[in-house]
């Protein structure tokens, strides 16, 4: 069982704990929510990693199963965690994949957002990992501007992303995300969301849109550690009342599957 504050890497076939940070550039990451040891889509986010890891680098065949099977198995079964894993490939430690045990941040069912007044500065924003730390910055700026979380735009002022979340919005009973001409991350909780919208016999589509084109709407910011959260305010745009939030966030919350 993993212990708060471990940080281990992958070696021989199994995690080790060691005591030292790996400095070595953050090559992908993917992270999720446990909750008294259930996760939402583990497989899911494990496919997504393996897909980014093994698009940089070939492994031998069934080594990033056996990392999976052993991250699954040092994963708290009791209390709230927001574990990750890592694959850093510079680093000269084990096969440079690694888990990290993290006691789950604060979680809100609202917040507020703030435009970043920037062109979306990710150089992969694609891919969950190499623009980490960038993203982190950036939510930290949002943090000044009394925001909780940043959404990025396109060169031409278009919807791209949240710093570190997918960001959806309906449009009476439509719900509305970001389309493939704006660069956003592959997001799981996303998906889930648009499944359930499916499921409850809701259209689903998703378009280019500025801020502005979303004054009056049902907004939300969704992640794989919030779930999903509904907007309160951002900036001077009209953001209407969560009629849909509390209906979906226990939806979602029922995909929760035990770990073991």
């Amino acid at each position: 069982m993993g212990v708060e504050g471990d940080f281990l890497v992958f070696d021989s076939g199994k995690l080790i704990n060691f005591d030292k940070t790996d400095k070595t550039a953050l090559s992908v990451a993917d992270s999720w929510l446990v909750e008294n040891g259930r996760v939402r889509s583990l497989d899911k986010h494990f496919q997504r990693f393996e897909k980014w890891v093994t698009s940089i680098e070939d492994f031998p065949q069934g080594l990033m199963q056996n990392f999976f099977d052993s991250v699954s198995d040092h994963l708290p079964t009791e209390g709230e965690w927001f574990p990750r894993i890592e694959f850093r490939q510079q680093s000269k430690l084990g096969d440079r994949l690694f888990l990290r045990i993290r006691r789950s941040p604060e979680r809100t069912s609202s917040l507020t957002l703030w435009s970043y007044p920037e062109p979306d500065p990710r150089e992969n924003p694609e891919v969950k990992g190499p623009d980490l730390s960038l993203c982190q910055q950036i939510r930290r700026k949002a943090n000044l501007h009394g925001a909780d979380e940043a959404v990025l735009l396109d060169e031409d002022g278009f919807i791209a992303d949240g710093a570190l979340s997918s960001i959806l919005w309906w449009r009476g009973d439509v719900l509305c995300g970001p389309d493939e001409s704006t660069q956003w991350l592959d997001s799981i909780t996303r998906k889930e969301l648009f499944n359930l919208a499916t499921q409850a016999g809701y259209q689903t589509v998703s378009e280019k849109c500025r801020p502005e084109d979303l004054n009056g709407l049902e907004i939300w910011s969704a992640s794989s550690l919030q779930g999903v959260r509904g907007v309160e305010k951002w900036g001077d745009l009209r953001v209407g009342s969560p009629q849909k939030l509390t209906s979906f966030r226990k939806r979602l919350a029922l995909l929760g599957e035990q770990i073991r």
